[in-house]
Order: C-alpha cells, then sequence, then structure tokens
C-alpha cells in the first residue's frame, strides 16, 4: 500500500470516537436536533423501524395514529387489522404479532398501556424491562432510552453501524449488544444523551451514502485516512488502474 496516499494516524482510545464524530461533523454538518417523543411511541416505532426506511416507518406511525386514534385501541386491534395498517414496513405478518403481544405484555405488567414510568428507574433496569418483549432487543432498547424523553445514554447500534465500526476496526464482527457494550467503552464521559443520538444520526448517514454494504464509496469518505478497511479497498482499486493490460485476467466467453 502506498503510504504517501494514506499516511498513518492512529488514534488514541480515548480520541477514537470524538475524532470520528468531528470528521462526520465537518462532512455532514450539524444534525437537525431530534424532537423526543413519549417513551411508549418511541418504542413502537422501533419495534417497526427493523429493515424499514426512517421515512416509510414514520409515514407507518402516522398511519397508525390516525387509523386507530389511541394506542390502546392498537392495543385491542386484531392482528390483521395491525398487520394491514403496517403493511408497508417489512415483515409485517411478524410484526404485526409481537407488536399485539407487546403492547398487551406493558399493560399487564403495569395496568395501564404507558411507559412513562420508566423515568423512575436506572438506564439498565428500563432495557432490561423493555428486552422481556417479543421482537425488542438491545437496539430497540437503545432507541427508547436515548431518542425519547427518557433521554438516556445508550448507543443504538443498527446495521450501519454494525457495518461501519467493523469496518473501521472498532469493534470485532458480533452482534448489537457486543458492539455496544465496545463501543460505549470509548464514549466520553461528557457525551451527553443528545450527543449520542447526534453520534447515531452521523454514522447512519455515513453507512445510507457512503459506507453502503454492496458498493461503499472508500475514496469519498471523510474517514478513509483512519479507516483499514477503506484503505484496502482504495489501495486495491489503484493496483488495477496501474497493472498493465497484458497482466490483465483474460475475459471468460
Amino acid at each position: 500500500m502506498n503510504e504517501t496516499l494514506f499516511p498513518r494516524q492512529p488514534l488514541e482510545p480515548d480520541d477514537q470516537l470524538p475524532q470520528i464524530h468531528r470528521l462526520l461533523l465537518g462532512y455532514f454538518g450539524e444534525q437537525k436536533p431530534r424532537k423526543p417523543w413519549d417513551p411508549l411511541s418511541q418504542f413502537i416505532y422501533s419495534l417497526l423501524s427493523s429493515r424499514t426506511k426512517t421515512e416509510m416507518t414514520y409515514a407507518v406511525v402516522q398511519h397508525l395514529r390516525e387509523r386507530f386514534g389511541t394506542w390502546e385501541n392498537l392495543r385491542d386491534a386484531t392482528v390483521a387489522e395491525i398487520e394491514d395498517a403496517i403493511r408497508d414496513v417489512t415483515f409485517p405478518e411478524q410484526k404485526a404479532v409481537q407488536l399485539k403481544a407487546s403492547l398487551e405484555g406493558i399493560t399487564a405488567r403495569y395496568g395501564s398501556l404507558t411507559l412513562d414510568f420508566l423515568a423512575r428507574y436506572r438506564t439498565e433496569k428500563i432495557r432490561a424491562w423493555l428486552e422481556q418483549f417479543p421482537g425488542v432487543g438491545p437496539k430497540t432498547s437503545a432507541a427508547v432510552v436515548n431518542f425519547s424523553t427518557l433521554r438516556r445514554r445508550a448507543m443504538c447500534v443498527d446495521s450501519h453501524h454494525l457495518r461501519v465500526t467493523q469496518r473501521l476496526g472498532l469493534t470485532p464482527r458480533a452482534d448489537a449488544a457486543i458492539t455496544e457494550e465496545r463501543l460505549m467503552r470509548l464514549v466520553p464521559e461528557t457525551w451527553t444523551a443528545e450527543m449520542l443520538d447526534e453520534h447515531h444520526q452521523l454514522i447512519k448517514q455515513l453507512g445510507q451514502k457512503i459506507c453502503t454494504f454492496s458498493e461503499p464509496k472508500c475514496r469519498q469518505c471523510p474517514l478513509l485516512k483512519i479507516c483499514p478497511y477503506g484503505q484496502k479497498q482504495v489501495a486495491v482499486m489503484e493496483e488495477d488502474v496501474l497493472r498493465p493490460r497484458s497482466e490483465a485476467r483474460p475475459e471468460s466467453r
């Protein structure tokens, strides 16, 4: 690899996430502040959002509000009615069952359909309580505690976050729970819940627009100088350009 193209920029552990954050802010700009929802509305959104584009999930949640009027009415609807109302998200059959069971479970355990009472508890207890419901894992529980009016420190690790942090060499191949635990070790104590939210938004933008799964645009990436994966990808492209035509692989017939 040509070291003049990619001067090494070793990162101290305490500065890894802050530098990534600064570089992404410089590239994408400050993110629009989130207007937090109540925990139950965020729970419903997050449960439906897996493998579904943000705009579509927002539209589906808005449709649920208009169609059912209250979350209690949504809870009391049939699975078939819920499935029809959320048909634009991915896996609506599965999510309809999970959503109804979760809303019924919350009501059974607390006595009414609300998650506002969770504000009284420490973050770890909130997340463990939420993850007892079907379809709720670390990503959803982190989203509820961080994005909602609960506003706790947590890292919402989605598929984009997994891919980006693995390519950067920050985390090994692992699930969302392990990845979040590793990343939270690197989060400065000064970072608020709002900063963690902004960091999630920046990483998500990078994963959607540049560090994509199949065709990453490594040359355009603002993190290229600190990304081993990106440097290897660009080096391979450079070698392909410089390789004499006689050494190129013959085309198959």
